[in-house]
């Protein structure tokens, strides 16, 4: 297993020598030593790509390298203030752009999909593809009932390359785990295992038909964003059916200025319908890159949101949005010393962390951005010195808030190509506002305490039989209290790790060591090498362990 992870590295470096990234190699240590290789190796120089700028050869190594790293080139391509103007507008192609699959394999799958031809399904299916990602692609076709409609069939072969990637991620993970000085700070391994999660529900299509149909019903009635309706007797997990939108890309903002749109109103609205999603659906959009919005413009002065690929979406446990929402309406309010308080009661930072320490810190980083329109502030730039933030008061990083952190990076970058002179803050505070008043409301209150009433309700009728049992027990001497320390678990498990590890490296040791006298004094040198290899390779799989 750990030969293919290693394999797959090699692999990945190959790719970047033979686009011409070498520097990228020569920045990183990973094989470092091994990129020799690849300099005097006749394939990689037959195959080396020459032409093509910069922004060319990055886009075309990450289409080669397959799904995960397409992904985050779509992430980086939204975010033209941290990078150079060539390799944006490069990166922007992934969004919808990737080389797709032969149509004929895309009526391939369809066909098995539904088990019948695809002319008994549709009277028209057109095999060039509307659109095509990384891990799916669009088809637009006319069900017989008439509808026009689009067909978005999975790739073939996707998870396969997807679950190697992982692998790979999960092994880099462990490594910085278990050797680098942040490792147990930044949960590489939480991290990693959080987007497994992400990235394998986007893989199946009955769940993104299932998101599609939620977010549909959260903004029934509302002007603001159009949801495409869902054709589920059409849905399997490898194809699925929904509504074909019209509308303009966002990102072509000359032609949505030609049809005369309110631009400004355009970008409010967007920051208004991810706080929307955020905190009053708590279910939002975590895939907001420009080629998943499409603007309708049937009035120009009141410009709607499309929205599509509906593969990606996030969540927040009650706890995580009630300490989240109470932060952003702190930072809007510039209360510097309730985001510190919040910060440790959330346990986002140690317990012992002084407040008024944090406090000090978070105001030094969010001051100077107050009062500036969003073509002054680079909120990447402010998460860079956060994260410096975080590091010295050993902040802890939270998985499941790394979507919805990502997405408000995309939120801002899409912000600033629309409206640079968008005020975050004054779109922002009404909502925040409303949702604090909607949450200490009388009907909220009441509505809350009605939804639990049931579990309540239950837990008194059973209560007499528990506190019996309880009694009998303690008559009998039976009763035990079951104590569990937090961590232990984990404790055991890094001991024993760290106990293979050690054995490993031993017999490694001895291997290597046994190999290096049987060459020193044996008539035939190669058992000798045999053994070397052994332990080099040993002492390799030992660290990965």
């Amino acid at each position: 297993m750990r030969l293919r992870v290693i394999g797959r590295l090699l692999q990945i470096q190959r790719v970047l020598v033979r686009h011409g990234l070498d520097a990228i190699i020569l920045q990183t240590h990973l094989f470092r030593p091994l990129r020799f290789f690849f300099y005097l190796s006749p394939a990689t120089w037959f195959e080396r790509q020459r032409g093509g700028t910069r922004g060319e050869r990055i886009r075309l190594a990450l289409e080669e390298l397959g799904p995960i790293f397409v992904k985050f080139g779509q992430a980086l391509s939204t975010r033209r203030d941290l990078l150079p103007s060539d390799i944006a507008d490069e990166l922007e192609k992934l969004q919808d752009r990737v080389p797709p699959f032969p149509g004929a394999e895309a009526r391939a799958i369809v066909e098995r999909a539904y088990g019948r031809p695809v002319s008994e399904v549709f009277d028209q299916f057109d095999e060039t593809p509307l659109a095509a990602a990384s891990v799916a692609q669009v088809h637009a076709a006319r069900l017989r009932s008439g509808e026009e409609v689009v067909v978005k069939v999975i790739r073939p072969g996707v998870r396969e390359k997807i679950e190697r990637d992982l692998e790979v991620m999960y092994v880099l993970a462990a490594l910085a785990r278990d050797y680098a000085a942040e490792g147990h700070r930044l949960r590489p391994v939480e991290v990693v295992r959080e987007y497994e999660k992400t990235i394998l529900d986007e893989l199946d299509l009955m769940r993104e038909a299932a998101n599609a149909a939620q977010l549909k019903r959260n903004f029934e009635g509302n002007e603001l964003l159009h949801v495409p309706a869902v054709y589920w007797d059409y849905c399997r997990p490898e194809a699925m059916v929904m509504e074909r939108i019209h509308g303009i890309i966002i990102s072509d903002m000359e032609e949505l200025r030609r049809r005369g749109t309110n631009i400004q109103r355009l970008a409010e609205n967007g920051v208004t319908i991810f706080f929307t999603q955020v905190l009053r659906h708590n279910f939002f959009h975590a895939d907001m890159h420009p080629g998943n919005i499409f603007v309708q413009l049937d009035d120009p002065e009141y410009p709607k949101y499309c929205a599509v690929d509906f593969g990606i979406m996030g969540t927040l446990t009650a706890r995580d949005q009630h300490y989240l929402a109470e932060n952003f309406l702190a930072f809007f309010e510039r209360d510097y010393h309730r985001i510190a308080q919040l910060h440790v009661d959330s346990g986002w930072v140690p317990a012992d962390t002084r407040v008024e320490e944090l406090e000090a810190a978070v105001r030094t980083v969010c001051e100077p951005i107050f009062n500036k329109p969003l073509s002054e502030i680079s909120f990447g730039q402010v998460l860079l010195r956060l994260f410096e933030t975080a590091r010295r008061f050993n902040m802890k990083v939270q998985p499941q808030l790394i979507l919805l952190q990502k997405t408000l990076l995309q939120i801002e970058g899409l912000g600033r190509q629309l409206y640079p002179e968008l005020d975050l803050w004054k779109t922002a505070q009404p909502i925040l506002r409303e949702w604090a008043a909607d949450r200490l409301s009388g009907r909220t209150l009441a509505l809350e305490l009605r939804r639990q009433l049931p579990d309540v309700s239950e837990a008194l009728r059973a209560l007499p039989q528990v506190l019996q049992q309880f009694v009998q027990q303690a008559s009998d001497g039976k009763f035990r209290l079951k104590v569990e320390q937090a961590g232990i678990a984990e404790l055991r498990e890094e001991l024993r790790a760290s106990a293979r590890r050690r054995d490993s490296t031993v017999v490694s040791a001895a291997a290597l060591l046994g190999g290096l006298v049987w060459i020193a004094i044996g008539a035939s040198p190669w058992p000798g090498v045999v053994l070397c290899v052994a332990g080099l390779s040993g002492a390799l799989l030992a660290r990965g362990k």
